[in-house]
Order: C-alpha cells, then structure tokens, then sequence
C-alpha cells in the first residue's frame, strides 16, 4: 500500500525536521520553509495532510489555509494547524481539523496524523 503524502510546512528548521521524523515512517513527506514554495507545491499536488504552521514568511499560514479551504481541488486536504499561538488558534481552528498547541509531541502528532487520514 502506498504510503499517504503529507506537506509539512514549518519555517523553524527545528520543527521542521522532527515533524517530518514524526511522520516519515507512515507518510511521503514533503518539508517547506516558506508560505510560497508550499503554495507553489499546492498547484501541482493534492496531498492527504498538510502541517501548517501559521507564522511563515512569503504567505502566511492563515493564506495559505484559505487557499486550501477555498479550492475545489484541495478543500478535503486534512489541516493539522501547528502554532505557539493560542488566539490565533481560536481564530482559525474552525476551518482546520486539528489545532495543535506548540510544543508538540512527535508521538502524539504521528498518532493524531494517521487517524485524520484513515
């Protein structure tokens, strides 16, 4: 069985990488640094789950969320939000389907991802 695509969108480098060990052994995982290239990526594929972080440079999290939430193409994308921002969280988290608080378990999120896309 393939494995499910999952686009985490990180800009802390950190992050990034242990989000993406989290995930690696369950989902093909692609990593972006910057609201653009994930938007760009976005255009050309329909993955299974996106990791958003909200605070990105180029577009930000909240854009990129409406993108996704606004396309006919990728408005059934699960959306995991990721961020250290509890009001933000509030604000957005009707339109995600997850909203974790920054930090964050890789356990707990590799468990949480694979149940969103099962």
């Amino acid at each position: 069985m393939e494995k499910p695509l999952a686009l985490i969108v990180e800009d802390d480098l950190t992050q990034n990488q242990i989000f993406k060990i989290a995930l690696k052994n369950d989902f093909v995982v692609e990593t972006f640094m910057d609201g653009d290239s994930a938007a760009a990526q976005l255009d050309k594929v329909i993955p299974a789950l996106v990791l958003l972080d909200l605070n990105l440079p180029g577009k930000s999290g909240r854009e990129l969320l409406t993108k996704i939430r606004t396309d006919k193409r990728t408005v059934n994308i699960r959306v995991i939000l990721v961020t250290a921002d509890e009001q933000q969280a509030d604000i957005l988290g009707k339109d995600a389907d997850l909203v974790l608080l920054k930090p964050i378990s890789p356990g707990q999120l590799k468990d949480l991802a694979l149940r969103l896309v099962q």
